[in-house]
């Protein structure tokens, strides 16, 4: 007999790749309830509480517990990685994203986050640290009159 808690963390996965933030809210929280020490449903349960009902702090907590019990799963991180980046913390998303990749090179999940995230360009003036203040003004007009194919916007 299947238990309880693993039907409801099954129906909030199908659920979130169904795109249903909410109802994965709803079946985590109750997989979660029901086994607390499980690090998979403490984790899902802490992103979708974070994506659906913006409470970060909390969200963070069950997250990074879950990391810190399976730190050799991918997925702890790929939540992680998820939670941070639908607050606006692209630094921490991307090196959660990366820790992630070390410890399974192939995960599929996080490839394509990675690849959704894209990839900085080189500053204009390369002897200039990224941030200098001639940098950042050559960057922003390369955007906006240069195409992403290179060519020069008319």
């Amino acid at each position: 007999m299947r238990d309880l808690a693993q039907d409801c963390f099954d129906r909030g996965h199908f659920l979130l790749q169904d795109g249903n933030w909410a109802g994965a809210l709803e079946a985590f929280g109750r997989a979660h309830s029901k086994d607390p020490s499980n690090a998979r449903f403490r984790s899902y349960y802490g992103l979708c509480l974070g994506v659906v009902e913006r409470r970060y702090q909390e969200s963070s907590e069950l997250c990074s517990s879950a990391a810190k019990q399976e730190f050799f799963n991918p997925d702890m991180y790929l939540n992680l990685a998820r939670l941070h980046l639908s607050f606006g913390f692209k630094t921490e998303g991307v090196r959660f994203l990366r820790r992630g990749r070390m410890i399974d090179p192939g995960h599929i999940e996080i490839a394509n986050e990675l690849r959704n995230l894209g990839q900085r360009s080189q500053p204009v003036l390369a002897f200039l640290p990224r941030g200098h203040l001639l940098n950042r003004w050559f960057g922003m007009a390369r955007t906006a009159f240069v195409r992403p194919d290179g060519s020069l916007a008319a």
